[in-house]
């Protein structure tokens, strides 16, 4: 059997792979280890407990703070509010720990569990490998005053507001914004956080019913949001995942802005106000040569790490930097939050514009991206891909026929058996005709037998 927690949380199809008991089970089991490991310092544990919108979040919501009470966790239940909020209000109540129950991005059958530690940060691997270890053994239940207790903590969304709000180095004033929350967890906060920062806000997909979460909206589908701009003559659009833990952006025209040339306009807004850490940003081996090009140019520097949110957390705080992310949009600002927080990102990025007087396009122009072809090959030996001598070779022919105008990246799948074959060049043409090529030299030399 696999490892029950990924990259991020606990997540499956909910009720099938995500069951109210294992969501039981688990609040317990994180609940016993927290306590053991000293977490909660020998005082009654307190913790914090929100979800996206989903319908089966209702019913693992009801699990999950059924665990902790009856693990003696007193709980607060703060309803639909962004895993970044969670994050947050797991900091500022001075809870040990949060729960977000949401399955991110991911289609509305998914669902997903993902806890926070005190200070409203991410378990490390060791802890929830031990959160594992322990689900279905055997405890001693408390009874009578030792049962934990349950309430409604109604000013969570009005709290994380605030705060985001109070986050902006200028008033968004005259900027007219098209607002696409994917019928998510943002859908409420995400347009108020905007409109008490002073920008002219039009919504769309704001009106969740339970199912229509990630449904053809949001980040990972701007279409809507880009005919909306179109049609409100917006200034821009910006689009939230499920759990508003990334942003995308378009410009005036529909043009896409994305993780990479926000990490830019960020952190050149930053640098222009003292605040960016060692001149220096944080980001994945995915992103595009372009932004390191243009940072270079900048005199930042750049902080390379693997694929995934959790890797540049870990590189930012051993750096001591305080902005990273990905191309995705999943954008983190360590000054002012733990994780990724879309709605932040957004904020900042209107902020960006209302003090340079300049529109998102300008802005994002600083940036000229390569045109980028990832291809994956499955069924393949990904164990082999940094020794066979066959593949490295084509590797080789490949550098040199991109002649330092380009890059390639041969990485393998994490979870599955497959390689991905990512490469940029000065034109699509050349890209794709490079990865084709080397994906079929993957295909034919890791097969698996």
């Amino acid at each position: 059997m696999g490892r029950l927690f990924g990259t991020d949380g606990v997540r499956g199809v909910a009720n099938l792979d995500l069951t109210a008991e294992l969501a039981l089970d688990l609040s317990v089991a994180a609940a016993h280890v927290l306590g053991e490991t000293g977490a909660f310092d020998g005082h009654r544990p307190t913790a914090v407990v929100g979800r996206d919108p989903r319908a089966s979040g209702e019913f693992l919501e009801a699990a999950v703070v059924a665990g902790l009470a009856s693990a003696g966790v007193d709980v607060q239940v703060v309803r639909v509010l962004p895993t970044p909020g969670i994050a947050y209000l797991t900091g500022t109540l001075g809870a040990d720990l949060g729960v977000m129950i949401s399955a991110s991005h991911n289609p509305m059958p998914d669902n997903g569990i993902k806890f926070f530690a005190r200070g409203g940060h991410k378990l490390p691997d060791a802890v929830e490998d031990a959160i594992e270890a322990r689900m279905q053994e055997p405890w001693q239940r408390p009874t009578g005053r030792g049962v934990g207790r349950v309430r409604r903590h109604d000013a969570g969304a009005r709290q994380y507001v605030e705060h985001l709000v109070g986050t902006v180095p200028h008033r968004l004033d005259g900027l007219r914004v098209v607002v696409d929350a994917a019928d998510g967890a943002a859908s409420r906060v995400g347009p108020q956080a905007l409109r008490d920062a002073g920008a002219t806000v039009h919504e769309i997909h704001t009106d969740p019913n339970g199912w229509s979460i990630n449904d053809g909206c949001g980040s990972t589908h701007l279409g809507d949001l880009q005919a909306a701009v179109l049609a409100q003559r917006a200034d821009l659009g910006v689009a939230f995942d499920g759990d508003a833990d990334r942003c995308l952006a378009v410009d005036a025209s529909g043009a896409v802005v994305d993780g990479d040339h926000m990490l830019a306009i960020l952190g050149l807004a930053m640098r222009e106000r003292g605040e960016l850490a060692h001149d220096t940003i944080v980001a994945t081996v995915m992103a595009n040569l372009g932004l390191r090009l243009a940072l270079a140019e900048q005199g930042i520097a750049l902080v390379e790490t693997g694929v995934g949110d959790r890797y540049v957390l870990e590189a930012m705080r051993a750096g001591g930097y305080n902005l990273g992310g990905e191309q995705s949009g999943h954008i983190v600002m360590t000054d002012y939050a733990t994780t990724g927080d879309g709605v932040l990102t957004a904020l900042h990025l209107l902020a960006a514009m209302a003090g340079s007087g300049r529109t998102l396009a300008e802005l994002a122009a600083v940036v000229t991206k390569l045109p980028q072809v990832l291809m994956n090959v499955s069924g393949v030996d990904k164990s082999r891909v940094g020794t066979d001598p066959v593949l490295q070779a084509a590797l080789a022919d490949a550098h040199s026929v991109l002649d330092g105008s380009g890059r390639v990246l041969l990485r393998p799948s994490g979870t599955e058996p497959l390689v991905r074959v990512m490469v940029e060049a000065a034109s699509h043409e050349q890209a794709e005709q490079v990865a084709t090529q080397l994906a079929d030299v993957v295909r034919t030399t890791l097969t698996t037998r």
